[in-house]
């Protein structure tokens, strides 16, 4: 039988439709930003020239279709210019975790072969000990907010505002496939090196649609919208795209992002609507409204996602008027895989324990918990969990370079590595990781990492790292170590972290390291932390000697 096609246009979905929107639709919504030297405004209809001198001077610079061009930036106005600019005219946006420890920024950078590189002019500390050592980038483009920086031991930089100047206000946008290659963000690096998530235009086109529905993000045009999630990560849960898609007004926070001072104080006086970020920054943010007696009754909605959102945080926003919205994903779902919406005739007593869940799976995207051992698909009962397997148009097919081949199952679906059950309703309820990997404040640990990094210490034979609970962090690492045996008792938990500073990311040293007889071993000679997890005191809040980000 022959297939009867439909009678649709073949309408390519790509970034460039929202770019056509902020240009024809929402001319006068504002983008504001908080820099150092006060609040800078623009609006929609002011950005979208310079969206097209950018897009000239990349193609200037020889930026060609599939070209990759990172950003070293915070959240700020020029970040959205690169957000339109760069996959509009053919180009693939890579946006670099500025939280990263050098080496993993440098694998990234030459792994992905960033052609040119912006950097926001308070972030040159972090790429200066990167200098020499990638050789890829062509050419460095600062984006300065106050007098010219000291020219020592820095390249030869191009200004943003000169190339934007020379370059003509409109721009001749090529035409896109809707499958190439938008844009590029890697994950934290959980085992071994940073793997690169790829974007399409289509996947970003329709996840933008799907952070807008009703049952999801529900971002409206009516919206003042403030993430405080990075733009650098998984495009700031899509929120900028979704912005433009709606109409909604834009407020950045700059290097000020998590401080909840500066929360409240542009909440307050931009009239934020709508708020986005992990738990600790609303953890932070609640002891501030409850100390300051500060409150921000026009934010209706309060997204959570990056790790689970501990009951007393919910229950304290609540008291402050403020409500959470609990979401669920990864990087590699572009991140939304799932949100906790309560719904219609839902009991009063039953709503908080729903909230408390990663939600039911958004729409477009499917959704299986599967047995690791045997593979099979396991019921929908609220009691049988396995790991949380994805499919849908947003969700990942493989990694840049072919890292990791093993995440695909062979029908197709995702292995996102978490571990959950789902209720009959399709609540879905994570209960482990089929990793060691730790979640601290909405980022990952490797604990095998910090494992080497602490057995590199010369009186240190063996070392194992868990992650025990936080109250503000939801997890932090602990090491479990073995002295040499000339060294028992002439080691100290203050030489090992400081000996840890210059070897891992400040957010990765250790609350505590104890000091034990040996590390319980499974028994091919594993080290068992299912026994150390078993047997382990809870963390001394308050006297850890790390410095946390």
């Amino acid at each position: 039988m022959a297939v009867v096609e439909g009678l649709m246009q073949d309408y390519e979905l790509s970034l460039q439709h929202v770019l056509w929107r902020i240009e024809r639709l929402h001319q006068k919504k504002e983008v504001v930003t908080k820099r150092d030297e006060g609040i800078h405004r623009t609006t929609y209809g002011e950005m979208v020239p310079r969206i097209n001198r950018l897009a000239g001077a990349l193609k200037r610079l020889g930026v060609k279709p599939g070209d990759r061009v990172a950003t070293l930036a915070w959240n700020n106005n020029r970040h959205l210019e690169l957000y339109y600019a760069v996959p509009c005219m053919g180009a693939v946006l890579h946006t670099l975790n500025l939280r990263l420890f050098p080496q993993h920024l440098e694998f990234i950078i030459n792994d992905a072969e960033d052609k040119v590189l912006f950097v926001d002019q308070s972030l040159l500390p972090l790429l200066k000990p990167l200098l020499g050592k990638i050789p890829t980038v062509e050419t460095i483009v600062l984006m300065a907010e106050g007098p010219a920086p000291a020219s020592e031991g820095l390249p030869q930089m191009l200004d943003y505002e000169k190339l934007l100047a020379a370059e003509s206000e409109s721009y001749p946008w090529p035409k896109l496939s809707e499958r190439m290659a938008a844009a590029m963000c890697y994950t934290s690096g959980t085992t071994g090196n940073p793997k690169g998530v790829v974007y399409s235009h289509r996947s970003q086109f329709i996840h933008t649609m799907g952070v807008l529905q009703g049952d999801n993000l529900a971002l409206q045009e009516s919206d003042s919208l403030l993430p405080v999630v990075p733009m650098f990560h998984a495009n700031s849960w899509g929120l900028p795209y979704a912005a433009g898609m709606a109409g909604s007004k834009v407020v950045f926070g700059g290097r000020f992002s998590a401080d909840p001072k500066s929360i409240v104080e542009l909440a307050e006086q931009e009239e934020v609507t709508f708020l986005a970020g992990v738990p600790t920054v609303w953890i932070a943010l609640g002891a501030y409204l409850q100390e300051s007696g500060k409150r921000l009754p026009r934010v209706r909605t309060v997204v959570c996602g990056g790790s689970a959102v501990p009951q007393s945080l919910m229950e304290t926003m609540d008291s402050l008027g403020l409500r959470i919205l609990h979401a669920w994903g990864m990087t590699e779902t572009s991140p939304l895989g799932s949100v906790a919406r309560v719904p219609a005739g839902t009991k009063p007593e039953d709503e908080l324990r729903l909230r408390l869940t990663q939600g039911r799976v958004a729409p477009g995207v499917e959704i299986r918990i599967s047995d690791p051992a045997t593979g099979e698909e396991l019921p929908w009962d609220g009691v049988a969990f396995g790991e949380i397997q994805v499919r849908g148009p947003w969700i990942a097919r493989g990694y840049h370079n072919g890292y990791d081949p093993g995440k695909l199952t062979e029908d197709g679906w995702f292995r996102t590595g978490d571990v959950a059950k789902i209720t009959p309703d399709g609540y879905i309820l994570i209960v482990d990781r089929t990793k060691d990997v730790i979640k601290s404040g909405g980022e990952w640990i490797s604990s095998v990492e910090l494992e080497n990094a602490v057995m590199a210490h010369p009186k240190i034979m063996e070392a194992a790292v868990i992650g025990l609970p936080h109250s503000k962090w939801d997890e932090r690492p602990v090491v479990y170590a073995v002295a040499k045996p000339e060294f028992k008792d002439k080691v100290t938990q203050e030489e090992i972290v400081e000996f840890l500073k210059d070897k891992v990311a400040k957010w990765w040293l250790p609350d505590e390291v104890r000091f034990i007889d040996e590390v319980p071993k499974t028994s091919v000679g594993k080290f068992d932390k299912k026994v150390l997890r078993a047997s382990a005191v809870p963390i001394k809040e308050g006297a850890a000697p790390a410095a946390r980000k």
